[in-house]
């Protein structure tokens, strides 16, 4: 068979499978109430959506539905991708678990595809065709759904994690021209970089001329953050503050020097007091005892 014999098959197969796309339409629309009705029923019975009333319940599965439909006549997904993205964002703070979105999709293929069971069981060689045509276009559909409920899931635990994370390294103003950051836990290199825009953000926005970082609450640091760490001090001295780092234990110090760092010219106290007070010292300000009063 020669190429033109080929293009020629290859056209009349997609204009067939056009043609049966859009009786199938034709059927969708036109058993839509029954259909729809039928899947929501199905929907009810698996628990699926628990989180949502039964009017919302309706109103998700009827735009569903309508995208389906839409997505199987035009035969592109970029209103469907628009519309699951919207739905993700509207039912993942209720609540509503992947498996049930996937689960929901899947039972609709399902009910479709028992409908053309039942209008085209007669034709044996019909009904195949129709399925060849809908299972590819089904498929398409039911992932398309999947991936934008996950994509958005993904960027909300991400979300989460970022605030997490701010929560866990606060930068905190004891005075004019002074803040702390006490560092608790574990670092690595994605929180050692969250840590350092942190407190730059936090010296350019308070005009910090010291800071005192406090691990004493690190048990532990490779090379590699151990090496922020020195950045962090290199970049907060270019924003014109000098840090001070406090509760540095023996492990941590021998990193420092395996990579080279010479903690003579890093300015490092025992304790956070300690740093605290040093840090006073160098803004200028002195503690000043209260005298207790006379004896009446």
């Amino acid at each position: 068979m020669g190429i033109a014999e080929l293009r020629a098959e290859s056209k009349t197969a997609s204009e067939s499978t056009a043609a049966l796309l859009r009786e199938l339409v034709a059927h969708l629309g036109e058993n839509r109430t029954q259909l729809r009705e039928e899947w929501i029923r199905r929907i009810t019975e698996g628990r699926l959506l628990t989180a949502m009333s039964k009017d919302e319940i309706f109103a998700e599965a009827t735009s569903v539905y309508d995208s389906y439909v839409e997505a199987l006549e035009t035969r592109t997904l970029e209103a469907l991708q628009a519309y699951a993205q919207n739905l993700s964002e509207r039912i993942i703070p209720r609540g509503v678990e992947t498996h049930e979105v996937v689960g929901i999709v899947l039972l609709l293929r399902d009910v479709l595809a028992r409908s053309l069971f039942s209008k085209y069981h007669a034709d044996s060689r019909l009904l195949n065709a129709v399925l060849d045509a809908y299972e590819p276009a089904a498929n398409a559909i039911a992932i398309t759904v999947a991936v934008g409920f996950v994509r958005e899931r993904e960027r909300i635990i991400r979300q989460q994690q970022e605030a997490i994370r701010e929560l866990s390294t606060p930068v905190l103003q004891v005075r004019e021209r002074l803040l702390i950051l006490p560092i608790i836990g574990l670092i690595d290199p994605l929180r050692a970089r969250q840590l350092t825009e942190q407190l730059l953000r936090g010296v350019r926005a308070n005009r910090a001329k010291l800071v005192v970082i406090d691990i004493t609450g690190v048990a532990a640091m490779d090379a590699t953050v151990a090496n922020h760490l020195v950045l962090t001090v290199e970049a907060a001295r270019l924003l014109g503050a000098r840090v001070i780092v406090t509760g540095l234990s023996p492990e941590i110090a021998q990193t420092l020097v395996n990579i080279g760092v010479d903690l003579g010219k890093m300015n490092t106290v025992g304790d956070l007091q300690g740093g605290i007070e040093e840090a006073e010292r160098l803004l200028g300000y002195k503690v000043v005892p209260i005298a207790e009063p006379m004896p009446a």
